[in-house]
């Protein structure tokens, strides 16, 4: 006989708690125009920009998907924004899955600066390059682009906000091809 077991039901409250953690909202430090927001859905991986128009009706204008690496680097660009995001909180958080505690980002300055020592810093943060690589791209048509400053980390640049004509005219082309 097959056996059933049954879920015990969520409190209400935890579950909107746990929800809300796992949507978080950037408005860039007012980089972005009045109503706009970006939008990062850490369940799914999707980044949405997102206006309101005078009615406060908000429009979905761009959204990238982002696989957990790609994640792991984005988040603490975004989290840190306008401020540059050092070399060892990247590589700390793409070790640690997204989620390095200040105690994995001091182990991660210490691994990178003996790897420094060594010769290996290069090969060591290859892994993390690549990741900001993909990232950097799917950034692009935020008009967001990910720059190195040498020998420090890399930070967000705003170039503006997502061309809405560009968008249309990219749903008007899928649609008159079917």
């Amino acid at each position: 006989m097959q056996k059933v077991y049954l879920r015990k039901p969520k409190a209400p409250a935890d579950y909107t708690n746990q929800q809300a953690n796992k949507i978080l909202h950037f408005s860039l430090q007012d980089s972005l125009p009045a109503g706009h927001i970006m939008v990062l859905n850490m369940t799914f991986g999707t980044l949405s920009y997102l206006a309101c128009d005078e009615l406060r009706i908000p429009r979905l204008l761009r959204q990238e998907q982002f696989t957990n690496t790609e994640m792991s680097v984005l988040l603490p660009l975004l989290e840190l924004f306008p401020y540059y995001c050092p070399y060892e909180v990247l590589y700390a958080n793409f070790y640690s899955g997204g989620k390095a505690s200040e105690s994995d980002i001091a182990r991660a300055r210490e691994h990178l600066e003996e790897a420094m020592e060594e010769g290996i810093w290069d090969q060591e943060m290859r892994p993390v390059r690549c990741a900001l690589s993909r990232t950097r791209l799917k950034m692009r048509s935020f008009n967001v682009d990910i720059s190195s400053i040498l020998a420090t980390g890399y930070i967000l640049l705003i170039a503006g906000e997502p061309d809405e004509e560009e968008e249309y005219e990219e749903v008007r082309k899928v649609a008159g091809r079917r």
